[in-house]
């Protein structure tokens, strides 16, 4: 295994993302406990993009997120499901991005910097298993290319890490 990530900051994201996905790919490990990996994957992301405040995973457990491991400042710890980005996110199964979070209905504030989000939820077949959640301190950091990417990462750890279900 790897603990190293080599990324050319002067390249666009798409080109950022294609290097970074086979990286992320090595390092986890589905022999090593789930935080493990998912701590790994959230520092490789902060390292990768400078746009990125906050980055981190939030778990379901009994129709609630907690938070999982992070890179940024500290977070809320529950949110439930249907509530603010992350809550909708897991509720609808669907990725959503956020350009300017102070209109997003019932957004939650855990950084009063944050300006723009993006929330990718885990999915394991049909069951939800908790999201990704990136934030920015600039308006309208992620597109399409920060979706289409972040969606194969996900998609990459719920089959690699064989994730079933979560037990907190």
């Amino acid at each position: 295994m790897t603990e190293t990530i080599t990324i050319n900051h002067s390249q666009p994201d798409a080109e950022i993302y294609k290097s970074l996905l086979p990286q992320i790919e090595a390092l986890i490990n589905h022999e090593e406990p789930l935080i493990s990996n998912l701590a790994n994957v959230t520092a490789a992301l902060k390292e990768a993009f400078n746009k990125i405040s906050w980055v981190g995973f939030y778990l379901l457990n009994e129709k609630k997120l907690f938070l999982g491991p992070f890179q940024g400042k500290v977070a809320c710890t529950i949110i439930d499901m249907g509530n603010g980005v992350c809550g909708t996110s897991a509720a609808s199964k669907k990725t959503i991005v956020v350009d300017d979070v102070d209109k997003f209905p019932g957004h939650i504030a855990c950084d009063s910097g944050s300006r723009s989000e993006i929330v990718i939820p885990l999915i394991k077949g049909e069951t939800i298993l908790g999201v990704l959640d990136l934030d920015s301190y600039e308006l309208s950091s992620f597109n399409e290319t920060d979706k289409k990417y972040l969606e194969l990462l996900c998609d990459l750890i719920t089959k690699k890490l064989l994730i079933e279900k979560l037990v907190l």
